[in-house]
């Protein structure tokens, strides 16, 4: 089904917001509620599009968290991103001709896909939007690197605390978060796969985490309770989300 959503509710508007190097206009604003979303719901699992799709659409996260992933000829699945409502995860199509990689939901999951035409013709017409898509494009090239560094040369208890960092700051920035607590429907199992250790190993750092006073991750909600202790831990530094009001 087609579907708008109000600009001051939509988690889309809100990512451009937090990202764009200028204020948007009303027209800007008017122009991205105004996409034809064709709205669709996932089921935890569920593929979105996968490794050599030719897709002619892109989908934004409208609420839950999806995940994209590759996958070893064994089948043993290493996940790259995570995105949460905001973030159009598959934005490379519109000029990329092949997918090489698959998105998935890693949580109930409701998206809005947007046709490949309908984004050109919003570029054509609003030409500072397309610097701003361009500009989360660069953001997530940020993003790979940060998670190469932590996956690559982090332990796994800091490995651990910047991702939670990492999510945090993600999701308070299009209104997901409040108080240092949020929604993370995330499983050990989902966890293990993003930061490249056993589910095993992720319940002893959650322990750790946890005995520490730091966070506590139950029930579908991580709440941070010491976040300079945390930030600490995980060697987080924000500046690789470039978010505006970080870079200003």
């Amino acid at each position: 089904m087609a579907e708008t959503i109000q600009a001051d509710t939509n988690p889309f508007v809100r990512k451009i917001e937090s990202v764009a190097l200028f204020d948007l206009s009303d027209s800007e604003r008017a122009a991205l509620v105004g996409l034809p979303l064709h709205v669709a719901e996932y089921e935890t699992g569920q593929d979105i599009v996968v490794e050599h799709d030719r897709p002619n659409r892109c989908f934004a996260v409208l609420s839950g968290i999806a995940a994209t992933y590759k996958t070893t000829e064994d089948g043993r699945r290493q996940v790259t991103a995570y995105h949460v409502p905001g973030d159009v995860p598959d934005f490379q199509s519109l000029h990329l001709e092949v997918l090489d990689f698959s998105i998935c939901a890693v949580a109930p999951l409701r998206i809005g896909f947007v046709q490949h035409e309908a984004l050109r013709a919003l570029f054509a017409a609003e030409p500072r939007l397309g610097d701003a898509f361009w500009r989360t494009t660069l953001i997530e090239g940020s993003l790979a690197r940060e998670w190469m560094l932590n996956n690559g040369r982090r332990e796994s208890y800091p490995r651990m605390a910047h991702l939670f960092c990492e999510l945090m700051i993600r999701l308070e920035m299009v209104g997901l978060a409040a108080d240092n607590s949020c929604g993370l429907p995330l499983t050990q199992y989902e966890l293990g796969d993003a930061l490249g250790i056993t589910s095993v190993h992720v319940n002893r750092i959650l322990k750790e985490l946890r005995e520490s006073g730091l966070i506590t991750l139950g029930g579908g909600r991580l709440t941070i309770h010491d976040w300079d202790a945390l930030a600490k831990a995980g060697e987080f530094d924000p500046t690789y989300l470039h978010l505006r009001h970080m870079d200003g």
